[in-house]
């Protein structure tokens, strides 16, 4: 089925911050994406077009991404006649338009929103669930449930606090399923409010962008996982580390869910698990392609949100159908975070017996 319109608007994220939306129409109907916008960004993410128009928006706008949309790509991808199921097709003919090393000319923001349209638009053609659409675009015919990272606290660029560290999670590791897991966490985290609430006064119960807590005191318990413990081009630094720590080690500014940066990665052994972010390299092809490569490399992989989020629930089936068993989309709290967790327990209850949770094997799911 073949394209028969595509509109592109201006929206505001979770942040109050302007970003994409893309409606995109076949004989099956219309297929809404929105995306996502991060605060920490690594410098060798794909190019988030912005405005720059100090005067509107403190310079967030997005209406030359959204201009890109409408009168460039939409007009090129109708004319090709290609079908929303040629994801990949679809991708690199955005792709060739653009035609820069990190799309600077149409920007990520313009290229994905398009991009995670195209592939709802697939998977309702293909008459599937969207993360069964997704695990057939990735080659896998299993489907795995993640373990949700909990950011529980918030600090660095995302709370207003004095915390160098960015972000404290929990992962409820030892549930009995991804209802369970949630059950877990959100226990926890509402018995971490009154904890905080009683040593550290009603204030340091504020929430951050991702909905964790923002006290300004911690003691760290024992650590299973870290992300981006060094600057993005201190390799040595990371080598080193993750040599010598028997712990997961997670590449978020390091690999930006850039295929050259993780092949780097790879060969310099600097981490073992990827940050997966679609918005870092901009397609979902581009997305998926990254993801197998650490796979294949023996990485685990988390799919993760960005702290500036909108209502859409893609991630949730993309970490199901690329089996990456973890998942960090915010704390229990705040309805753009929460919206990616219920989708999982829908999704959870509509495989029924079929479902598995990674539980204990969050790092290879495989071994399921």
């Amino acid at each position: 089925m073949s394209i028969e319109k595509i509109w592109a608007r201006e929206i505001l994220d979770s942040r109050g911050n302007p970003t994409v939306e893309v409606d995109l129409y076949t004989a099956r109907g219309l297929f809404r994406a929105a995306v996502p916008s991060g605060a920490s960004t690594g410098i060798y993410e794909a190019l988030e077009l912005r405005d720059g128009d100090k005067q509107r928006y403190l310079g967030k706008g997005v209406l030359k991404a959204v201009d890109h949309i409408n009168t460039t790509i939409a007009p090129a991808l109708i004319s090709s006649g290609l079908s929303v199921v040629e994801q990949e097709k679809l991708d690199n003919l955005m792709l060739e338009l653009d035609g820069t090393e990190n799309k600077s000319k149409f920007g990520a923001n313009a290229i994905l929103g398009v991009s995670l349209a195209v592939c709802k638009a697939g998977a309702a053609e293909r008459e599937l669930p969207l993360y069964r659409h997704i695990a057939q675009l990735a080659g896998n015919s299993d489907l795995i449930l993640p373990v949700p990272a909990f950011n529980v606290i918030n600090g660095g660029s995302h709370a207003g606090n004095k915390l160098a560290m960015q972000e404290f999670m929990i992962l409820p590791v030892g549930a009995e399923s991804f209802r369970d897991a949630m059950r877990l966490g959100a226990e926890v985290y509402h018995t971490l409010k009154g904890v905080i609430k009683d040593k550290y006064g009603k204030d340091a119960t504020n929430v951050g962008d991702e909905g964790g807590f923002a006290p300004n005191i911690l003691e760290n318990s024992e650590v299973v996982s870290i992300e981006d413990p060094f600057d993005q081009d201190d390799w040595a630094a990371w080598s080193k580390f993750t040599a010598n720590v028997g712990i997961q080690i997670v590449g978020d500014d390091l690999t930006v869910t850039n295929p050259k940066r993780i092949e780097r990665a790879v060969d310099e052994k600097a981490c073992n698990c990827l940050l997966l972010k679609v918005n870092q390299i901009g397609s979902v092809t581009e997305a998926i392609q990254a993801c197998k490569l650490a796979q294949e490399n023996g990485w685990g992989v988390m799919v993760s949100h960005r702290s500036g989020e909108t209502e859409d629930t893609f991630i949730a089936d993309l970490v199901v159908g690329l089996c990456t068993g973890q998942i960090k989309t915010g704390a229990p709290c705040r309805s753009e975070r929460l919206a990616k967790y219920n989708q999982l327990m829908r999704i959870e209850e509509e495989l029924g017996d079929e479902a598995r949770f990674a539980g204990h094997n969050f790092r290879n799911p495989s071994v399921l």
